[in-house]
């Protein structure tokens, strides 16, 4: 071949081979391009790939509306400043130079309002009535009530009760949200359950959990509801509901050795916190029958002593003087096993059976004394230690 198609084919397949090697770059900067983009969203929902599971969009959609932030204030008595007094009198007044120094009277310093706390609440009337913890509100000079729709209202106390940790709260409104009441005897441990409120000042949160336990007693007045639904510090007075969107209990304790959310949350039943709610909203306070005893459980140790089979009912272990219980007959050591018929299984509901009772109410004390039943009639007297 002539030298010169020699070098011209040589040149050629140099330039081809040149254009397919920037032709190849360019290429990979394309795909590698193309693969640095970011995702877009899928122009329809991708299909559910999970199912099976509850979805709580509704019942949030539904109780949200009723559910409040409640913020309280409370009002400080600000330091008086001194003046026309030399510094070092006013920290150090013993010292011997200020001794003699005469006292300058001071005006009195302003009030202050400082903010007290962050809780929780539902409506549970459409003209404004409001449940809450007392723990809540407890202290406060004034109460802010803020609605999920950004609505806000000035709060007034209508009553509350420390004994079972229930206030009520009124606003002025009409026609407001509200959330009805379950009856709470009926609930399972292990349904599904949602606390909604406004944790560590966080408004509008819900958790999930179910009913872990009932009627369990921490030595308070009320047996609470159990539940594994997130509770933590904001969320007291807002309600635990079910999922029907009824309220079964208000959200009220936590047991925490952090003080935050360790798995185990406590609601008051919203049977118990209603009976409070309607004396509070009808006559301002809680009015409560008491009969005058103490009382412990009976153990196995005692069923020999005694003579009694079983463990069921309560031991009197002190009678006060002058009391409905010592007007009746009752005695230190008598075993209550029943009222109005009723068996009493412990002393949790030997004191509901009492507490939630009237002034005046008479009830029939089925009594184990000596070994032998007998009956006593006695009538409860106005319980005035704990004013709500």
């Amino acid at each position: 071949m002539h030298p010169f198609f020699k070098k011209a084919s040589y040149t050629i397949l140099t330039s081809a081979t040149v254009f397919a090697l920037i032709s190849c770059s360019g290429q990979d900067k394309t795909a590698q391009a193309a693969t640095n983009d970011l995702a877009t969203p899928a122009p329809s929902s991708a299909p559910v790939l999970v199912t099976g599971l509850p979805d709580f969009t509704k019942l949030v959609d539904h109780i949200s509306p009723a559910v409040v932030n409640i913020r309280t204030t409370e009002t400080v008595q600000a330091r008086n400043q001194a003046s026309g007094q030399d510094p070092i009198c006013v920290f150090f007044p013993d010292f011997p130079p200020c001794l003699n120094q005469p006292q300058q009277a001071q005006p009195q310093a302003p009030s202050q309002e400082r903010t007290r706390g962050i809780g929780s609440g539902f409506i549970i009337s459409k003209d404004g009535y409001i449940l809450t913890n007392h723990h809540v509100i407890e202290g406060s000079s004034s109460i802010t009530v803020s609605l999920n729709d950004k609505r806000e209202f000035k709060a007034t106390v209508v009553g509350s009760d420390p004994r079972t940790d229930v206030a009520v709260l009124k606003i002025e409104g009409t026609d407001l949200p509200i959330l009805n009441a379950a009856n709470s005897d009926d609930i399972k441990v292990g349904q599904w359950v949602m606390a909604a409120g406004s944790p560590f000042g966080l408004k509008n949160s819900v958790t999930a959990g179910i009913v872990s336990a009932i009627n369990r007693d921490t030595g308070d007045y009320v047996s609470f509801i159990q539940t594994d639904a997130a509770v933590n510090p904001g969320n007291s007075g807002g309600p635990l509901v079910n999922m029907s969107g009824e309220v079964i209990g208000i959200n009220s304790q936590i047991l925490s050795s952090s003080g935050a959310f360790a798995g185990v949350a406590l609601a008051i039943p919203i049977n118990d916190a209603l009976k409070v709610a309607n004396q509070i909203r009808n006559t301002g306070s809680v009015n409560r029958g008491r009969i005058g005893v103490a009382i412990t459980p009976v153990t196995d140790e005692m069923l020999g002593k005694l003579g009694l089979s079983t463990t069921e009912g309560v031991l009197i272990a002190e009678v006060e003087a002058n009391s409905a219980a010592a007007h009746a007959g009752l005695r230190a050591g008598d075993v209550v096993l029943s009222i109005d018929g009723k068996a009493i299984i412990d002393p949790r509901e030997f004191a509901h059976a009492i507490g939630e009772s009237a002034p005046g109410t008479r009830f029939s004390l089925e009594v184990w004394r000596d070994k032998q039943r007998m009956t006593l009639d006695v009538t409860a007297a106005a319980d005035t230690a704990i004013p709500a």
